[in-house]
């Protein structure tokens, strides 16, 4: 067998193959030697037909299944050997009228080289790192909610303001029919308001959907009916009042700490504000991270220029789907897919010439952080080491979570990476603010 390539420009080429009967012959006589063992043909004894009838009825079809085998298993080893990155896969060129009968059969392949670039990691123009923080403000609210979740409801005979109204909305024509509960305080109607200001058990008053709420996200959920339902509703209901209450909040004392953080880890309302402040903004870190990363990798795409392989990419994407592709469809699948194509080779190139590797040891210790997480989230805030090693050992033996968390892994090792090296600029500012500046 010999194997050569033929160098069109920087990012494509092609390798020729030329594969004699002494690389295959062998093999193919081995399998038929096997075919006639078992061949079941009419007329002759099992293990009994004439080669010559074995080699007419299977001879093309197990040449063939062979000669690719050996065209795969040689190509691979050949790239491999020269070290040649190739985008996709190769690409075999068509020919008309092939030969099996040919003492050598020759064949050729089609490559897409990857190109060769730079990545700068010290970035020509500073990017923003944004530290969010809990102002007062939210902490005060955050404060207010804790008292409200485990403050107690009193009940009450008749509705004032800041109350809760346990009730029914009905109407038939939209099939409306749900128990709920109001709380008077996110009501932004206020002829809602004065329409149940005074209402008793067993009233009935008529409400306008469209401005009821402050957060237009209540609605359906109030309803019982989808969001999509619920967007441009322009209606009345009737509400059917059943139960009222109000809820008295609870008192900022030494059991309600207790009970949020466990014994005497806050012992007054300023350390509870304080450790709200501090957990707002640990999980505010998160965000801010994912914002950081979005955008230096928005950054690397718009500032790397190279050149791609783009006649063979739209070849590969047009052969090698499911479905043949027509060429304008190829076309279209290659734009929709460039911009990932080329963060996948600028990541890949980071990774590789910063050595950034991922160690079984390392993603069990992630993936041990990552349900230690998720456990404190239903109140498990100090599990076993045993069980958090199991538990471990379990997600890893999926092979799907164990991309999913090595992708997560290799995501904070190039953040931390991006850190240390890009040009940053931090910029303090409340969670309000960053929503609506990164969010409009």
């Amino acid at each position: 067998m010999n194997i050569t390539k033929e160098q069109i420009d920087e990012l494509n080429a092609v390798v020729k193959v030329a594969i004699t009967k002494e690389d295959y012959q062998d093999r193919v006589d081995g399998i038929l030697k096997d075919y006639r063992k078992s061949a079941n043909i009419p007329g002759f004894r099992k293990g009994h037909v004439p080669m010559g009838l074995i080699k007419k009825q299977y001879g093309k079809a197990v040449l063939v299944d062979e000669v690719n085998k050996l065209l795969q298993d040689n190509l691979n080893k050949y790239l491999t050997e020269e070290k040649l990155d190739v985008l996709g896969n190769p690409l075999p060129k068509q020919q008309d009228n092939f030969d099996w009968d040919k003492e050598e059969l020759s064949f050729e392949f089609e490559l897409g080289l990857a190109p060769s670039f730079e990545v700068p990691l010290e970035t020509k123009d500073p990017i923003t790192q944004y530290k969010i923080i809990a102002d007062k403000e939210m902490v005060d609210e955050q404060v207010k909610r804790i008292q409200k979740q485990y403050g107690k409801l009193v009940n009450q005979e008749e509705v004032d303001k800041n109350f809760e109204v346990t009730g029914t909305f009905k109407n038939e024509a939209e099939e409306i029919d749900n128990k709920t509960t109001l709380e008077l305080d996110k009501i932004k109607s206020k002829k809602a308001i004065d329409s149940l200001l005074g209402k008793k058990v067993g009233d009935t008053v008529s409400l306008k959907s469209k401005g009821l709420f402050k957060e237009d996200y209540l609605l359906s959920s109030v309803f019982g009916i989808s969001q999509d339902k619920a967007k441009d509703l322009d209606i009345e209901a009737d509400f059917t009042i059943e139960e009222i209450n109000k809820r008295e909040l609870a008192t900022l004392d030494q059991e309600l700490f207790d009970k949020l953080f466990g014994k005497d880890e806050v012992k007054s309302e300023d350390e509870l504000k304080e450790k709200i402040k501090e957990d707002s903004e640990k999980q505010f870190e998160q965000q801010a991270d994912q914002k950081l990363l979005n955008d230096i990798t928005e950054y690397f795409i718009d500032n790397t220029s190279f050149e791609l392989p783009t006649g063979f990419l739209t070849k590969w994407i047009q052969m090698t789907g499911e479905e043949q592709l027509t060429e304008q469809q190829a076309n279209e699948e290659y734009e929709k897919s460039e911009k990932g194509l080329r963060y996948q080779l600028i990541e890949g190139k980071i990774i590789k010439e910063n050595d950034l590797q991922i160690q079984l040891e390392e993603l069990k210790e992630f993936a041990k952080g990552f349900i230690k997480s998720q456990m404190a989230q239903f109140g498990q805030l100090n599990p076993q080491e045993e069980e958090l090693e199991n538990i471990a050992n379990r997600v890893l033996s999926n092979q799907d979570e164990v991309k999913r968390l090595s992708e997560q892994l290799m995501s904070q090792k190039l953040l931390d990476l991006y850190k240390e090296k890009v040009n940053l600029k931090t910029k303090q500012i409340t969670y309000e603010d960053f929503v609506k500046e990164v969010y409009g």
